[in-house]
């Protein structure tokens, strides 16, 4: 039985900072950039490659309350995002 391909992104578990210009996927209005985490996991193969990552917690505590308020009101998990690699670089 062949072993199940890795995806090309980055290791779970590698610190990351979201880059200049990038904004949640969700409200296009709130700007992450600077924001810093660690990658839970990643999927799907280069150029198309997306991580999951849950946020540090320096980066929880300096959180916008209106976007808590705002993922919170549609039911979303704001400690985790979904971006693409290249909206990512390591710390």
């Amino acid at each position: 039985m062949a072993k199940k391909k890795a995806s090309d992104g980055p290791a779970a578990g590698t610190r990351v900072r979201v880059r200049p210009n990038v904004c949640s996927p969700e409200f296009p209005d709130v700007s992450l950039a600077g924001w810093t985490g660690t990658i839970v996991e990643s999927s799907g193969k280069a150029p198309d490659v997306k991580v999951v990552l849950e946020w540090d917690q320096e980066t929880m505590s300096n959180m916008p309350a209106d976007y808590v308020s705002k993922c919170e009101a549609q039911q979303l998990y704001y400690a985790m995002a979904c971006l693409a690699e290249a909206e990512i670089e390591p710390v």
